[in-house]
């Protein structure tokens, strides 16, 4: 993984927020690993959308939205 975007101990404090009391390292480290995972796929669809609509090198916010699936 290259730079990161949250440190550790704010992702550990994502899980805590969750409800958790108690979080171990390996916890963290996989919840960082998930997070860039959907960061990347989020990125790819919305470019995906839009080269779709005419854009190949501006991605707005509507193309990050339509990646949602809830």
């Amino acid at each position: 993984m290259g730079d990161r975007s949250f440190s550790l101990y704010e992702i550990e404090q994502f899980i805590r927020e969750a409800g958790a009391e108690r979080v171990t390292e390996d916890a963290v480290k996989d919840l960082e690993r998930e997070i860039e995972k959907l960061a990347n796929s989020v990125a790819r669809n919305a470019k995906k959308y839009a080269e779709h609509a005419g854009r190949k090198k501006l991605i707005r916010t509507s193309d990050v939205m339509l990646t949602r699936k809830d």
